[in-house]
């Protein structure tokens, strides 16, 4: 079994595409940094989303991938928007022990007028209504769901939001996307990260990940939060934290972590590499065509096939439309 160790940048090289996990035992603190690249730009590359569109999913990504990495069993975490802006949909999961996927809905042309009219931001972007956070524990077992608001809102407003009234400790993020500009003739690389600290209970435990049904399990509210002053500490160090120091391929997890909290002493733990994924298959989804009404099935045929390209990985299949149509 692999220890933690005490931080040492010395001997420290960049990895990417992981999630790291660190506590800083004098001030009550646990924490994860996420660092997204290749997964991620391979992710975005099988699209061909507008930048804006880019980077709020990359911000998705990045948060699927730090809240499935704090699952305590084999399951599935599933980051889903439904909002009115031009990006109305945005689905992240995660698939335990590492895997990743994302996929966005856009409006092509009401992102466009929305950039021509220089109101870019994210709230904007992502426009109003829900995120809704499902832990899928597999067959048999119950799925679990928090909603939240996203009303002039970012990823990271909705997420604390989360946090407030789901697993109720104090929790601070911050989050980062952008492409790096390639050399002569390279696409721009994409990349994204996070950084993550929860004040753990007062007897040094660590709860375990809990999801509650609706937007607030009490019914009384956001829960006041008593701040002491380690809390209080470590919260105006991590946000000195600046963008850049997130998504930098040259800046390891580790040398963020030391620039933050090394006075205090950063204990890291085993990193968890992550991969992209998809589930798609011709088998799989030749399943669903089979299950669909008959006059959407006919509907979907043309010059005797049926053409089918998934969402999240955008493979495209080709079926007999007679064969299908059969089926039923």
């Amino acid at each position: 079994m692999t220890e933690p160790s005490t931080l040492d940048i010395t001997t420290v090289i960049s990895v990417e595409d992981a999630v790291l996990p660190f506590d800083i035992k004098p001030l009550g603190v646990r924490g994860r940094v996420v660092r997204l690249g290749g997964i991620l730009d391979d992710i975005l590359n099988r699209h061909d989303y507008p930048m804006a569109a880019s980077a709020v999913l990359a911000e998705a990504v990045a948060l699927v991938a730090m809240f499935g990495a704090m699952l305590k069993f084999d399951g599935k975490f599933i980051l889903q928007t439904s909002t009115d802006g031009p990006v109305s949909m945005l689905v992240a999961d995660f698939v335990s022990p590492d895997q990743v996927r994302g996929y966005a809905r856009v409006d092509i042309d009401a992102l466009a007028r929305l950039e021509a009219s220089g109101a870019i931001a994210a709230q904007s972007v992502i426009g109003n209504g829900h995120l809704a956070m499902t832990v899928d524990q597999g067959e048999d077992m119950e799925r679990y769901q928090g909603i939240v608001g996203l009303d002039n809102a970012t990823l990271v407003d909705a997420a604390h939001d989360y946090f407030r009234q789901s697993e109720q400790i104090p929790t601070l993020l911050r989050l980062a996307s952008g492409p790096l500009v390639g050399r002569a003739g390279e696409q721009d690389k994409w990349r994204a990260g996070a950084i993550m600290i929860q004040h753990l209970p007062e007897d040094g435990g660590i709860s375990p990940m809990q999801v509650y049904s609706g937007d607030d399990p009490s019914g009384n509210g956001e829960p006041e939060v008593d701040e002491d002053d380690n809390w209080r500490k470590a919260k105006l160090l991590l946000e000195t934290v600046e963008d850049h120091e997130l998504i930098d391929p040259l800046l390891s997890s580790e040398r963020v972590l030391y620039r933050l909290f090394h006075e205090d002493g950063v204990t890291v733990y085993p990193e968890l590499k992550l991969k992209r994924y998809c589930s798609c298959s011709a088998d799989r989804l030749k399943g669903i065509l089979a299950n669909m009404p008959a006059d959407d099935k006919a509907h979907m045929a043309e010059d005797g096939k049926i053409d089918v390209k998934c969402e999240f990985c955008s493979a495209s299949y080709r079926f007999d439309a007679d064969e299908i149509l059969k089926s039923d």
